[in-house]
């Protein structure tokens, strides 16, 4: 583990695992499955895990202001833990936040506190994250979208948000799966 890494699980645990018990069990899955896509992510990798198991921080009873996670979560990052910037940011844009945040009308104050990181990394978080159940074990992002829209109802604003994102996360893991073929295919 690097420094950013011993930093981050020990936070993420305090915020969820006893409060929400199964969100930190997928959260830890989320970045055992950021660990499987560490050798195309280079210097990044790291950083991808540190966010992976920090992601979903915003959903902790001491941390929801606005109801929207991806924002409360950076918000704390930046304002009480004092985190690398890179880690806030790729907190507060995981896995289409800004079709979410469009829907809430906090768009301009999600995308004004918080730059986009590159789509490289934008991919990779929404890859690990909609390819892991809410238990943290493997699934695909067709699974995981029916589970989200089924558990929060289709005329829920998440419900309707994670089906208009359905296509952005189906193309998200394609072009990480196409990045792992193509780094599996190099010569050693």
């Amino acid at each position: 583990m690097s420094e950013l890494t011993e930093w981050a699980y020990p936070l993420a645990e305090s915020l969820l695992a006893e409060p929400l018990p199964r969100r930190w069990k997928h959260s830890l899955g989320v970045a055992e499955r950021a660990r499987t896509i560490a050798p195309i992510l280079g210097r990044d990798a790291e950083l991808l895990e540190a966010a992976a198991v920090l992601h979903d921080i915003g959903y902790s009873p001491d941390l929801a202001k606005t109801g929207f996670h991806p924002l409360d979560g950076a918000r704390y990052l930046r304002d009480i833990a004092h985190a690398d910037e890179r880690v806030m940011n790729l907190v507060a844009h995981h896995t289409c936040a800004w079709m979410e945040a469009e829907a809430r009308g906090l768009r301009e104050e999600l995308e004004g506190e918080f730059p986009r990181e590159s789509a490289d990394l934008i991919d990779a978080l929404c890859y690990c994250d909609m390819n892991t159940t809410p238990d943290g074990e493997p699934t695909n992002p067709v699974d995981r979208v029916n589970e989200i829209a089924g558990r929060y109802g289709p005329d829920s604003l998440i419900g309707r948000f994670i089906r208009r994102a359905e296509p952005e996360i189906c193309a998200s893991t394609a072009r990480v799966l196409e990045r792992v073929a193509a780094a599996n295919r190099q010569p050693m």
